[in-house]
Parts: structure tokens; sequence; C-alpha cells
């Protein structure tokens, strides 16, 4: 079968296509005929130097969607045909594994596209809007770098949550575009100089709870920028930026909680409860249509060198999408 691989080295990230054997499911796992996998922006920063070390290429993507083929040991309530999804490791082939315990089955509501687009993206952002976050209706959220995949699904889910949402972009285009998605202040930036609007839109109290996906160049302004025990999640750093000061005072005296979310980092059985958690709280909201996954394009298979190019460009809105072969 056909399989996607990466490998990052000397500060590149290169992908080619390999023909390799089809796997099998071991205990607790189901092989997938994947129909499509979901693009992630951190597996494709790496070459940044911000995770991974020079090393072997190894298989690409990390979500995805499509059919049960065949079941390993041990795996219940699942079966060949079902259609389903989830954190797929190697989700740029043919088939790929998944673990039982994060294989969801797909809504009827959903195309193999929007399905795909959703696992590893809305999994994060249980963890960081309710698990950590513990986001509650009518509080202020703000987004940094609100149209990349895991902005605009946070911003998806807080809505659905009944926050209030502020989010920055670089692209007066792109926050015009959201507001559709019920974003509620969009503020023109690409720098550390978004705290005086955000007092400005809380009367001057400052947000609940802070997504920032950009990294330490903005990560002092996000404290400033927080209300009395705000709350504020690191998810990403595509500025590069690693370091940061923290303003110790702020933190003490407004209670604040900081805290980074991760999911390569994370054990298996941690993964696995924040799976449960997003089947609990957040895929109601996807199975009746109040949450649809916003996708920006999808590309063929063969094209994946294009669709990271798209990515690497931040030109998007939302997700972009890899359709396998028919």
């Amino acid at each position: 079968m056909q399989s996607w691989f990466i490998q990052a080295a000397d500060g590149q990230t290169t992908i080619d296509l390999r023909e390799v054997a089809q796997p099998a499911p071991g205990h607790g796992q189901v092989l997938v005929r994947i129909r499509a996998a979901g693009l992630n922006r951190g597996e494709f920063i790496a070459a940044h130097g911000l995770h991974a070390k020079s090393g072997g290429a190894k298989p690409a993507g990390q979500e995805a969607a499509g059919e049960i083929t065949a079941v390993g040991s041990g795996v219940t309530g699942l079966k060949a045909g079902d259609r389903v999804m989830g954190r797929c490791p190697g989700a740029f082939s043919i088939y790929a594994l998944m673990d039982v315990r994060e294989t969801v089955k797909v809504p009827a509501n959903l195309s193999w596209e929007e399905a795909a687009a959703i696992p590893l993206t809305f999994m994060v952002v249980h963890d960081m809007l309710i698990a950590q976050g513990q986001l509650k209706a009518g509080e202020w959220l703000l987004i940094t770098g609100v149209s990349s995949g895991v902005g605009v699904a946070s911003l998806q889910a807080g809505k659905a949550l009944g926050a209030k949402v502020i989010g920055t972009s670089g692209s007066a285009a792109k926050l015009e575009k959201l507001k559709a998605l019920g974003l509620g202040v969009g503020i023109q930036t690409r720098s550390s100089d978004f705290h005086e609007a955000v007092m400005q839109a809380t009367g001057g109290r400052g947000v609940d709870l802070v997504v920032n996906n950009v990294g330490g160049s903005v990560f002092a302004e996000c404290v400033r920028s927080l209300a009395f025990e705000g709350r504020l999640a690191t998810v990403g750093y595509v500025d590069g930026v690693l370091k940061s000061e923290i303003d110790i005072e702020a933190l003490h005296a407004k209670r604040l909680k900081l805290f980074g979310v991760s999911n390569k980092l994370r054990t298996p059985d941690q993964r696995a409860t924040s799976a449960r958690g997003f089947v609990a709280d957040l895929l109601p909201a996807i199975a009746d249509g109040r949450i649809r996954p916003l996708i920006d394009r999808v590309f063929a298979f063969e094209d994946l060198p294009a669709a990271k190019a798209l990515m690497e460009s931040n030109a998007h809105v939302g997700k972009i999408v890899l359709r396998a072969p028919a």
C-alpha cells in the first residue's frame, strides 16, 4: 500500500511517498481503510527546531476517518464496516491503525473530510477549554492566531459552551470570515499589542481564558490580558519563540493558572481519557450540527506536498484535509 513518510533534518521537513506492507491490528487496535486525513501544523513545524531532532523518516499524519476493515483481539463495540474517526499515527496512508480507546464512530451528518478534520484537533480543544480551562457560559475567551485549525475549533467550541470570543489575526479578511462562526471581537495584529483592545472589549475586566496558538512572542501580552483567576493555555509556537518572561506579581495578585497542552507527549491512557471527554462534552454538538468543522481546502492524496505548502504559507482558515484514493 502507499504511505507518506516525513523526516525532519537540517532545519527542513521533507515528505516522500513509499510502498509499504499493509499493517495488521494488534490487541486493542482496529485497522482502518482511510478515506480522509487532517493536516496538523505541529507535525510540519518540527523542522523549525521546536520538537524534533534529526532522525529517520516515519509515517506521516495524525488524524483520520475511514471504515474499519479488521479488529484486533480485545476489541468490543466496533466491527468491520463501521465508519470511524480518531487519532491515527500514519494517517496519510491507504490503511492505518487506531487504538480502539481513541476510535470514535462518525456521526451520520458528517462527510469523510469533515470527520477527518475533527479528532485530534477537537480533543486538544477539549483539553484546553474544558478539562483544564474550565470555560463557562458567559466568560470571555481570547484566541491568538484564531484562523488556524485549532483556533477555529476553539472558537466553535467556545461558542457552543456559551463563551464570548475575541480573536487575533494578521488578516482582516480572515477575521471577517470568522464572524459568521461567532467571533465577537476581531483584533487585526501579528504583534504583542492587543492588550488595550482586549481591555476595551471586556470593559476593563480582561478575559477568563486565553488559547495561545502563536507562542512566546505574545505570552506576556496574554498574561496582561487575563482577568482575575484567568487561565492561559499554551498550545503552539509557530513564531518559533520558546522563551518569555512571566510577570510573577500578576500571577500572584490575579491568581492566574498557566498550563500547556500537548497530545504528542501524553501517555496512551491520558489520550484515552481525553477521547472519552471529547465524546461526552463536544461530540453531541458536532452530531446535532451546532459545531461543523471549517475546511479551507481538500487535496488529493498524491498532492500532500501542495497541502503542506499551503499550511506552511499560513494562508488557510480552518483545516486542510487530504482525501484518500477511492
